[in-house]
């Protein structure tokens, strides 16, 4: 291929294209140009070609079919990255007759019947053997497809729908039976263990083209610790009580939210946010729930502070001047929109899952931005659940409740069972055993209990 013209497309995205072939993984980091990537890889297949800006139409071009995300589809940023290339999800006079679809990945089952055609899956979805994945598994019979995300899997179970897509296996259950060591933990199989990594390793290899994206910008990220109620904390825990509105807990799900609420709305996170925005004066605040954003909106930031939001009650742009906040929610804005008039984005709380984090990131850390550092601040406590999903973002794992409630559930079983069995159960409860008689004097006379005046135990004898 020619030397193309930059402005159009990086020298490493044309490196990317010329390794590109259907059943690729295209991995890039948020910002550096996956979608005109993928879409050049199928303008080049079908005899297209754009050198220095001279457009060389596509020679009976085949339907395309890009799968995204809901918000991504919704946003037409898809059909704005058509645009160069001149084609349309409507009639276009230059290709009468080809057919563009842009669809979410909810709606992936229509088009297990589409033959012949090329497919762009955005965004990797396909690490487990899912409703998505089956479909995805027919589709990939008889059509050209690549992959493109920022967020590619972490371990060689989470690439076996890929490698079963591209004929390495018959099936999960083959990739199973020739890597995986499966042990059962608790009455449930879990892989232990895989054999043959570097065969696995190489097919790897051969799957996915990274693309040697270079951001110049340095990255800042730090942690601001802020404070909790520890005593709310308590109660919910212990006692499973909703001091909000005053019942029981119900559920995990409503335990974890609980918890995350005592976390999350000490009035230390809001006199962080006003310190910050007095330093940087624009900014980019994600959060999660809706009582966060109503703390978000009380805050005074001043007159001259514009306020705008992005969630499922408002949709507002960016907004514009020399001092802003933008109140993101996870849910509706960690994609499909981007920023390069602030350098700051601060994560008023956490996100379960590590993937909605980087692409979160991505909205300001663009290839055309004007900035030369960025700055990420993450509020986080000393909250148990708190360190909890912190840990599980570190490792690049989802934070799931039900299994952390399950943990802490255990933990405190495994503390009652071990206290109850050293005064009742074993052999230290045996009153003729010399080592029990000693533990028990020492218990109550050589220490803080014994003390008459202690809180602790007031009356010594009546406490024995």
């Amino acid at each position: 291929m020619k030397k193309q013209n930059e402005a159009f497309l990086d020298s490493y995205q044309i490196e990317a294209v010329e390794k590109l072939h259907s059943g690729n993984i295209l991995v890039a980091d948020t910002g550096a140009g996956k979608s005109r990537t993928a879409i050049y890889w199928y303008f080049k297949e079908n005899k297209g070609e754009i050198v220095d800006d001279i457009y060389t139409p596509m020679i009976k071009p085949k339907d395309l079919y890009i799968i995204t995300t809901a918000n991504k589809r919704d946003s037409l940023d898809w059909e704005r990255e058509l645009i160069p290339f001149h084609i349309s999800t409507k009639n276009s006079a230059l290709y009468p007759g080809l057919k563009v679809t842009i669809d979410s990945w909810n709606c992936i089952k229509k088009y297990v019947k589409v033959k012949d055609a090329y497919f762009i899956f955005d965004e990797d979805h396909l690490v487990t053997f899912g409703e998505w994945t089956k479909a995805f598994l027919k589709i990939s019979v008889g059509n050209q497809w690549i992959v493109a995300t920022a967020t590619p899997g972490d371990t060689y179970e989470q690439y076996a729908p890929i490698m079963v897509a591209n004929g390495y296996y018959k099936s999960k259950w083959d990739f199973l039976n020739q890597h995986a060591v499966i042990t059962k933990y608790g009455g449930y199989p879990k892989i232990s263990r895989y054999i043959e990594t570097k065969r696995l390793d190489k097919i790897k290899q051969e799957i996915l083209v990274e693309m040697n994206y270079h951001n110049d910008v340095v990255i800042n990220e730090e942690r601001v610790i802020c404070k909790y109620n520890i005593d709310i904390y308590r109660i919910i825990m212990r006692d499973r009580w909703n001091p909000f509105d005053n019942k029981p807990v119900e559920n995990a799900s409503q335990l974890c939210y609980l918890l995350r609420r005592c976390s999350n709305d000490d009035i230390s996170r809001v006199r962080e946010l006003k310190r910050i925005q007095k330093e940087k004066q624009r900014l980019v605040v994600f959060y999660s729930f809706d009582y966060e954003l109503d703390i978000l909106r009380n805050i005074d930031f001043g007159e001259q502070v514009k306020v705008a939001e992005l969630n499922g009650h408002k949709h507002e742009p960016v907004p514009v001047g020399a001092e802003w906040v933008y109140l993101v929610n996870y849910g509706s804005g960690a994609e499909a929109w981007n920023c390069i008039t602030t350098d700051t984005m601060i994560f008023f709380s956490q996100t379960y899952s590590y993937k909605t984090l980087i692409q979160a990131k991505g909205r300001i850390n663009r290839r055309n931005t004007p900035y030369k550092e960025l700055f990420y601040y993450h509020f986080v406590s000393k909250s148990p659940i708190d360190r909890a999903i912190t840990d599980s973002l570190k490792r690049k794992k989802e934070f799931n409740e039900t299994k952390y409630i399950k943990k802490v559930n255990n933990t405190r079983q495994n503390y009652r069972k071990t206290t109850t069995d050293i005064f009742t159960n074993n052999r230290w409860a045996n009153d003729t055993s010399p080592y029990y008689r000693k533990t028990t004097t020492d218990i109550f006379t050589n220490n803080r209990w014994a003390n008459d005046t202690s809180p602790w135990c007031p009356n010594r004898e009546k406490s024995l």
